[in-house]
């Protein structure tokens, strides 16, 4: 399996969220894992940072915020240029879709650890 560089948008130290289970499994997994949320943290070895971070090579963003709180990093993703972005179960933005698709970047509306347990990923 090819180690796909992970960013996790919306990271949390709450052991009952999506994005702690995605950070978890992809760790498990192998593959190279970011973290950015609201608070700092550590989660499976993985400091979760409160910035956005200068980003290289990165082949995946997978998204855990609300479409509200997407705006804020539009710009950031986009430069960063992944190859793909996952919408997680509730986080589909067909506004950001667009802007995402105009960029060259793949849209995928899909549950990340749905994608990791099948490998999909």
């Amino acid at each position: 399996m090819k180690n796909k560089k992970t960013l996790v948008l919306g990271a949390t130290t709450k052991s009952d969220r999506y994005a702690f289970k995605a950070i978890t499994m992809l760790v498990d997994k192998g593959h190279s894992t970011l973290a950015i949320g609201q608070n700092t943290g550590e989660v499976a070895g993985i400091t979760i940072r409160t910035k956005n971070i200068p980003l290289k090579n990165i082949d995946t963003v997978t998204l855990y915020l609300n479409p509200a709180r997407q705006r804020d990093y539009y710009n950031y993703i986009i430069e960063t240029k992944p190859k793909r972005v996952i919408f997680n179960p509730g986080t589909e933005n067909p506004e950001f879709y667009q802007l995402l698709q105009g960029n060259g970047i793949k849209v995928e509306v899909a549950c990340t650890l749905v994608l990791l347990a099948t490998n999909q990923y």
